[in-house]
């Protein structure tokens, strides 16, 4: 069984990943979620309904320990599967002015973008670099690549991924593992619900926000073989945003 897993899969990009890779791949679709049972479930039943098969699997991607045991209790319980693609999409923001920031909320950021990065892609990598295949896509943000302010924590968090997807992409890319980022710009989900769209428009060429399928679209083609001979890019999917 050739899986990927999808982190923070329940909500927002992740729920359309998840979809987009149900129809465009053979898969078995991971689904991970931290605390969101129902929005999960639904995703699950919606990627069951496009004709793939999936499970929801359950941890916080910041907590080393609980990463650990989980997937090493689904890999004991699964030993024909194989993790072929991972999508590291699980992401929290808590934005506000640097001066005023608390260390909670650097941390929080810090340990979910980056410390997730780490926890769930090492538990993979031994084996993607045995079987000589993987497929690695890091959301990111336009954030990551240009600084936004009011988002110092979350801008270090994704600028962090950012040099770490074209670090690991050098070490890995001879046993055929590519390792890319995903950059959205502004994209319609609960996570961007509660900013003043028309006031960003006059920030964005295109004179609209993404939409999660987009994103979804892009995420699906890196994972697929048509993009073998990339790898340690960034690309960035933000309407012309600073272009």
């Amino acid at each position: 069984m050739k899986c990927a897993l999808v982190t923070g899969g329940s909500r927002g990009i992740g729920s359309a990943i998840c979809k987009k890779l149900a129809v465009d791949t053979k898969y078995h679709i991971l689904i991970n979620y931290h605390s969101n049972k129902i929005a999960a479930e639904q995703t699950l039943k919606e990627v069951l309904k496009l004709g793939a098969t999936a499970e929801i699997i359950q941890f916080d991607v910041s907590n080393f320990e609980e990463v650990q045991s989980v997937l090493t209790q689904w890999q004991d319980a699964n030993p024909e599967a194989i993790v072929e693609a991972i999508v590291n999409n699980a992401g929290i923001t808590k934005d506000g002015l640097f001066m005023w920031m608390s260390h909670e909320d650097w941390n929080g950021v810090m340990n979910t973008s980056v410390g997730g990065f780490f926890n769930v892609t090492q538990f993979f990598i031994q084996k993607m670099l045995r079987n000589k295949y993987g497929r690695i896509v890091n959301m990111v943000s336009v954030s990551g690549v240009k600084g936004t302010p009011g988002q110092t924590n979350y801008s270090a968090a994704k600028g962090a991924i950012v040099a770490a997807t074209k670090a690991l992409a050098q070490e890995v890319a001879k046993r055929n593992i590519t390792v890319n980022a995903v950059a959205p710009g502004f994209i319609r989900t609960d996570m961007t619900s509660q900013l003043d769209e028309k006031e960003l428009l006059k920030l964005i060429p295109v004179n609209r926000f993404g939409e999660a399928e987009e994103v979804a679209n892009l995420v699906s083609f890196l994972i697929s073989n048509k993009s073998s001979y990339i790898t340690g890019e960034v690309i960035n999917i933000n309407g012309g945003i600073y272009s």
